[in-house]
């Protein structure tokens, strides 16, 4: 048989990939060398935080499955910077590190146009320049006209734990070899990459007196439009795992029984510990050479790095509501086994912790997402996809928006339709494709508020309307969302202009709004048939107007160099006025338009200048 696309590799990118691929009606086959595995949580067992949250209503917004799958098999929700303005407010739910895996599993088994393989692909398969799919290790040929490499960690890992280290994509799973040595033959630019995760610890182990509580919040704060919608008249019956209603799978109501987290932190003992022994660490002691994450630093980097604090926070987080251990959120390491016992059993609340799994870094191939144009197709084989850690990120969150957009782009490409490209002034999904095909990355990259420039404009409460437009062409979003997203824009529209036209003495309804005090929900005169959502949005909108038509202008402003073609004549070395460094990267990026060629690392407003004089002069 042959696949209009074949995703390799089933962690959160491959899910989306191959999920929105099968739901544009193409059909797909999904790469996994174990099924039990695919969708599986390797590291914390959370979903959403700072900037993170964005991309995922983002992703339920243009139709992807993690933003319902969080909701349905969380266990705590919470909601972050709430002293903070809304551009910044950002969703987090800790999810039940069982049951997230095993209810993806099931969406994916009842998904039709979707088979998944059990195989391990070793080789890209390509005749004649021309993509014809995948080899596996059994020497099978699968057919397929896409292909999407979603390989998360894979791609020749390496374990360390101290100075102990062996192959591995994950612990107790194999790595990749072939599939690097594959792609490198194909002229791909293969780097190394280092994370990490932190030891678990049995849950009866610990002394919770010790810490502080971080309960979650109630009613809790949603990802998905399914779930907002159906949070009060969803009922469960019978005793089954899963119970399907109206074609949604829910391990239990959504948000019900939260378990609480917890807060501790590390102790100058803890430190002493750590700093006497870093150079039995791999990461100190010389065995691994990649780049870690900067923005999640491994314990013996935040002592190394800021020797001048006394204590780091320490989450301590539930992985499930029938597993035993939990996740401490903060001290990732790759110490040997008897130092981690050591140094963690000085944090308070730990003194008689009990690691059940140790905790170890991991290297890894990565490819230049510079390869790659903004649908995330390859620019040296035509038809072939990257998305997810392959291309250099960190974060479920980031793998699964690049896999949406690999995998709608796949599809697309096989109903030859007009590729998905989500623009810095409409999306989070948008700066960190843009990111990466343009800037690269030479560490893992994470998702900030600060990377967007446009941030005001890109909330997590107004993903929805951003995304309406591309929702509607896409086809995978249920049409009750976008009818009641149409809906609600024109009601924001309406009570906007109507709070604007109403007076309350000398002032209009809009300018008291406007006031820091006043919320809509207090306004004498406002609409009390108003869904919340219109009600929220209409506030945001009136107290911010002058910053959102400040970047509004901002956004038009730049849109014109944005839309400004470099034309396909356009050669950068007969530019002689160009530096020569210019040029270098200019014809390794290739840019599509002005803008883009302004965001690449290194070029300049002079080289910008002449390469517009170049073109307003035309072709020679």
């Amino acid at each position: 048989m042959k696949y209009g696309v074949m995703v390799i590799g089933a962690g959160h990118a491959g899910c989306e990939a191959a999920l929105a691929a099968a739901r544009m009606g193409v059909k797909t086959a999904l790469l996994a060398v174990d099924r039990t595995a695919i969708a599986r949580m390797s590291c914390n067992p959370s979903i959403g935080g700072i900037a993170k949250s964005h991309i995922v209503h983002e992703i339920d917004a243009l139709g992807g499955e993690m933003a319902v799958n969080t909701d349905y098999t969380g266990i705590q929700f919470r909601t972050l910077n709430t002293k903070k303005g809304p551009a910044v407010q950002a969703t987090r739910v800790q999810c039940d590190k069982a049951f997230y895996p095993t209810r993806m599993q099931a969406v994916v088994d009842q998904t039709p146009n979707l088979d998944v393989i059990e195989t391990l692909a070793t080789d890209i398969w390509v005749e004649n320049g021309k993509l014809r799919g995948v080899r596996d290790s059994n020497g099978e040929t699968l057919a397929a006209e896409t292909v999407v490499i979603t390989a998360g960690t894979f791609l020749r890992g390496k374990i360390h734990i101290g100075d102990e280290s062996f192959e591995g994509g994950r612990i107790g799973e194999k790595a990749a070899y072939d599939l690097s040595t594959s792609l490198e033959s194909l002229g791909f630019r293969l780097r190394r990459l280092k994370t990490g995760t932190p030891p678990r610890i049995h849950r009866d182990s610990i002394d919770y007196e010790c810490m502080e509580l971080q309960p979650g919040l109630d009613p809790p704060p949603m990802f998905s439009w399914r779930a907002k919608r159906e949070l009060f008249h969803v009922e469960q019956s019978g005793d089954d795992l899963f119970h399907v209603e109206q074609s949604d799978i829910r391990p239990w109501r959504p948000g019900s029984d939260q378990i609480p987290c917890y807060l501790t932190h590390t102790t100058p003992e803890t430190h002493a510990i750590i700093e006497a022994n870093l150079t039995r660490s791999a990461m100190y002691g010389g065995q691994i050479d990649a780049t870690g994450v900067r923005y999640c630093p491994s314990i013996e980097d935040k002592i190394v790095r800021f020797r001048d604090k006394s204590s780091h926070h320490i989450f301590i987080e539930p992985e499930g509501r029938i597993n035993d251990l939990v996740y401490p959120n903060g001290i990732s390491n790759s110490f040997p086994k008897e130092v981690q016992d050591e140094f963690v059993r000085t944090i308070p609340g730990l003194s008689r912790a009990e690691l059940v799994n140790y905790a170890y870094a991991i290297e890894y191939d990565f490819s230049d997402p510079t390869q790659l144009d903004h649908s995330l197709e390859s620019k040296l084989v035509e038809n072939l996809y990257f998305a997810g850690q392959v291309n250099g990120t960190t974060g479920y969150e980031e793998a699964a928006g690049q896999g949406l957009i690999a995998g709608i782009n796949a599809a697309i490409k096989v109903i030859r339709g007009t590729p998905l490209i989500l623009s810095r002034h409409e999306s989070y999904i948008g700066v960190l494709v843009d990111d990466l095909v343009i800037k690269g990355t030479d560490e893992p990259y994470r998702m900030f508020t600060s990377r967007a420039e446009h941030r005001l404009m890109l909330r997590q409460d107004n993903a929805r309307y951003r995304m309406r437009d591309h929702a509607a062409r896409i086809g995978i979003v249920d049409p009750d969302m976008v009818s009641e997203t149409g809906r609600y824009a024109e009601q924001v529209e309406s009570e906007i202009e109507r709070l604007n036209r109403v007076r309350r003495g000398d002032r209009t309804l809009a300018q008291i709004l406007r006031r820091p005090d006043m919320s809509y929900g207090e306004l004498d005169g406002r609409d009390e048939t108003l869904p919340q959502e219109v009600a929220r949005q209409v506030e945001i909108t009136l107290k911010y107007d002058g910053y959102i038509q400040r970047d509004l202008e901002r956004i038009e402003k730049a849109r014109g160099m944005e839309e400004k073609a470099i034309p396909e004549w356009v050669d950068y070395n007969a530019i002689k006025s160009l530096r020569t460094e210019s040029r270098q990267k200019l014809n390794e990026i290739q840019p599509r338009t002005i803008g883009q060629a302004a965001r690449i690392s290194g070029i300049n407003p002079s080289d910008i200048a002449i390469l517009s004089v170049v073109i307003k002069r035309g072709r020679a």
